[in-house]
């Protein structure tokens, strides 16, 4: 079970990514993950780009892997069909994934547009790959949350971790964040189910997590609308990530459960309003209150003391 000290401080420690911190009464860092919807065209890619530099987002996502290390041999001869034919699922796989020449250029465009960017590195030597061009934190997928090699080479690198956890039990959790340790981490809550059920959600998971680990703690999203990510920042997540796509109908596994342009500028605009409304908590009457409070009321209260 995950041990921590009990400091009697109730808001975890920010974490700094880039210029931006990241926790309680900070602005909601909003990543927006172009994951693998670029299909392998490094053009769509900047598309994306210049969409969630619109939209007015913190950093975009990538995933970087080592097709060999990543695809089971028992999944690597299997026929699929693709935009450039039928290929093998490793074919498919090499296909897709950006080398040194595309990320150079997406490191330049990224810092034209004053974009953080990073990637959900899914094997060490793509960790090694990365560190090439300094990203200011490492994303560790859902999927390789049990990977405990993965986890001691990203703590390796002294950089802020963000820790999805779909897919994971409890225990696994516990045993992912023991190993990173909880100094300069971030945990996502997340439902991997592509798109995800609104049933499935459980968002209040994201205060539970917050009171056990005490980091601060956002929200991965792979549902298809805006609400329920909205509601994660009112309940206190301070990071929400969501997939983007140009058109949700494109080709691939990942764009059914994206947000088209419209959609990540919408959500932005919806999670400021939010950070606009929590308050300070304290009941108080207002000054704009008091015309309406003469107009309407027959019988006023005690006076403010």
């Amino acid at each position: 079970m995950f041990q921590r000290n009990n400091n009697n401080n109730p808001h975890a420690s920010a974490v700094q990514i880039g210029s931006k911190s990241v926790g309680d009464g900070h602005p909601c860092y909003v990543v927006a993950e172009i994951g693998i919807n670029h299909n392998g065209d490094v053009d769509l890619a900047r598309r994306l780009i210049t969409v969630t530099a619109a939209a007015g987002c913190d950093a975009v996502k990538f995933q970087k892997r080592t097709p060999l290390l990543c695809v089971p041999p028992n999944q690597r001869d299997i026929p699929r069909e693709t935009p450039w034919g039928i290929l093998s699922y490793l074919e498919y796989r090499k296909k897709i994934e950006f080398g040194a020449e595309e990320y150079a250029r997406i490191d330049v465009f990224c810092k034209q547009q004053n974009l953080e960017w990073f990637a959900s590195c899914w094997d060490e030597e793509s960790v090694a790959f990365m560190d090439r061009f300094e990203p200011p934190c490492y994303k560790v997928a859902s999927a390789t949350l049990t990977d405990d090699s993965l986890l001691r080479c990203l703590k390796e690198r002294n950089k802020p971790v963000i820790l999805s956890t779909g897919m994971s039990t409890l225990e696994e959790v516990d045993h992912a964040v023991n190993i990173l340790g909880t100094q300069g981490l971030i945990l996502l809550h997340s439902v991997s189910t592509y798109p995800a059920l609104y049933e499935e959600l459980n968002l209040r998971v994201i205060p539970f997590l917050k009171q056990r680990y005490g980091v601060p703690i956002g929200y991965s999203g792979h549902e298809t609308g805006l609400p329920s990510s909205v509601a994660a920042v009112a309940l206190g997540a301070c990071m929400i990530e969501r997939h983007i796509t140009l058109d949700r109908a494109t080709w691939g596994s990942d764009h059914a459960a994206s947000l088209e342009p419209n959609g990540i500028n919408r959500l932005v605009r919806d999670v400021r309003l939010i950070e606009r409304s929590m308050g300070d908590g304290v009941k108080k009457g207002l000054a704009r209150e008091l015309p309406i409070r003469e107009r309407l009321r027959r019988v006023h209260g005690v006076a403010a003391s």
